[in-house]
This record gives structure tokens, C-alpha cells and sequence, in this order.
């Protein structure tokens, strides 16, 4: 009985430990994001006079100011554009690949499942000069769907890992009831296999789409026309002209408007994206 009863209070002794931890990472994760919005309403005077005190009014002018000061809306067109065709790109070349690794054995098809799983540890910017190189001989500099196409390249690995997690938990039953119905393997593949796997390929379109969307490096390097640079390019140089301009609160106001879609994004396929994330983790 004493032994039972001790390790009863040395796990809710555990668990208590846990949740303390558990809340000390939720404030500090949380903690800046609230800084960087509450400052947003900061007058310039208030943010050099304390960075860290609350705002003793609304300033809204800054949000104007942020978008008068840049190009921030061109910038945010541009990013959804080029996420638009990362998407498409990804819907149309990713979940047939993943499929056909999945449920065709041909000669390679392991060998080549294995190369996309190691080419999810090859980040561009380890080969962004030669990736530059070739994107100039090509003349696809300053091209958006250019940029969006080597996005989608850059995904097809991580987008491939996850749908072929799914895809291998959907019973053959539903294929073969199909064929003898009469479908074809690409009617199977869309009126099937697609609707089933719902839950991975939002998994991936909203994994894909924020990744597009904050990416930085490769869109410095690829696209130096200040009319067609996307967000993240546009709130750097944003960055250094309001650092010498000393509008601080304009810069958090335009890093505020830069996290509202992808914030959108998560609240509305939150459910899927958890779904996705075990299904693909623990099928794959």
C-alpha cells in the first residue's frame, strides 16, 4: 500500500512538474509575440522611452504608416501569388508522385522514396550558388512563377514523406471496389484516393504555403526587382529604413500585418494540420 500510494504522489509530483514547465516555454514563446503587438501601438517617444511598458493609447497611424512607408501591399501580393502557384505546382506533381511510390512497385521505387526522405535534410540556401548560377543561365531571375516552382521543388520531399504516411493507411478495398466499377487509375486517384486523404494534403498545402510565405534567403537572391520582392524581403528592407528613421512603431505595426494570414491559416485547418501531422508521422 505505502508503495502504491508513493508512486501515486511521485507522478502527480511528475505531472505537476510538467505542467510548470509546460507553462514557463507557453510565456516565454508568448511573450515576444506580445511584445511585438502591444509595441505596434507604441508613439516613438514611448518605445525609446521604455521598450518594454505598455502603450499609454492606440497609435493606429502606425498601420497607416507602415503601409504608406513600403511597398508592403505589393509585397503581400507577390507573396500570394507565388504561394497560389507553389500550391497548384504541389497538388499537381506531389500527391500523384507519393501515390505512385506508394502503391506501385517498380524497379527503383524504394531507392527513390529513400532519396526524397534524405533530400528533406538539403536545405537551398546549402546550395544557393550554384541554384543561382542556373537560375541566371536560364534567364529566370525576377520571375515570381519561377520562384514559386522552385518553392514547390523545395517541399516535394517533406510533401512526399507526409502523403505517402497516408496514403499507405487507406485499404486497397476502396481502390479495388473502384475498378471494378469501372475507373481508371486517375479517376481513382481523384474521386478516391484525394477525398480520403483530406486531412494529409491540407497537412501539406498549409506546411507548404507557410513555408512559401516566410522564406527569406531564396527570395533575396532570386528576386532583386523591389516590385516583384515578397514579404519577407520587403519587411527587411522596411526594417533598415525605419531603423534610421527611427518609426519603430510603424516596423512592428507592418510585422503584425505580416503574421495575420499565416495566423488565419493555422486557425482554420488547425484541426486537419494535427490530424495530418500524426497520421503522416505515425503511418510514414
Amino acid at each position: 500500500m505505502k508503495t502504491n500510494e508513493q508512486s501515486r504522489r511521485q507522478a502527480a509530483a511528475l505531472r505537476w512538474v510538467v505542467r510548470i514547465f509546460m507553462i514557463l516555454v507557453t510565456v516565454i514563446m508568448i511573450y515576444p509575440l506580445l511584445w511585438n503587438v502591444y509595441s505596434s501601438f507604441k508613439t516613438n517617444n514611448e518605445f525609446l522611452t521604455n521598450a518594454f511598458s505598455l502603450p499609454k493609447s492606440l497609435a493606429w497611424d502606425n498601420y497607416a504608416r507602415a503601409i504608406e512607408k513600403s511597398n508592403l501591399l505589393s509585397n503581400v501580393g507577390n507573396s500570394v501569388l507565388i504561394v497560389l502557384i507553389t500550391l497548384c505546382v504541389i497538388m499537381v506533381c506531389a500527391v500523384p508522385c507519393a501515390y505512385c511510390l506508394v502503391r506501385y512497385k517498380f524497379f527503383g521505387s524504394r531507392l527513390m522514396l529513400n532519396i526524397y526522405m534524405a533530400a528533406i535534410f538539403i536545405q537551398a540556401t546549402f546550395i544557393m550558388i550554384p541554384l543561382f548560377l542556373q537560375m541566371n543561365a536560364l534567364h529566370l531571375l525576377n520571375n515570381r512563377v519561377a520562384l514559386a516552382v522552385l518553392y514547390a521543388t523545395m517541399q516535394f520531399p517533406f510533401a512526399i514523406f507526409v502523403l505517402s504516411g497516408f496514403l499507405r493507411s487507406i485499404p486497397r478495398d476502396y481502390e479495388e471496389a473502384a475498378m471494378i466499377d469501372g475507373c481508371g487509375p486517375f479517376r481513382i486517384l481523384i474521386k478516391v484516393i484525394m477525398p480520403m486523404a483530406k486531412p494529409g494534403i491540407v497537412t501539406v498545402c498549409m506546411i507548404s504555403a507557410m513555408a512559401a510565405w516566410n522564406e527569406y534567403p531564396v527570395a533575396l537572391v532570386m528576386l532583386t526587382d523591389p516590385e516583384k520582392q515578397t514579404l519577407p524581403v520587403g519587411l527587411a528592407n522596411l526594417y533598415e529604413v525605419q531603423r534610421y528613421a527611427t518609426d519603430w512603431g510603424a516596423l512592428f505595426a507592418a510585422l503584425i500585418l505580416a503574421l495575420i494570414p499565416t495566423i488565419i491559416i493555422f486557425l482554420i485547418g488547425q484541426k486537419q494540420l494535427i490530424q495530418g501531422m500524426n497520421v503522416g508521422g505515425l503511418k510514414g
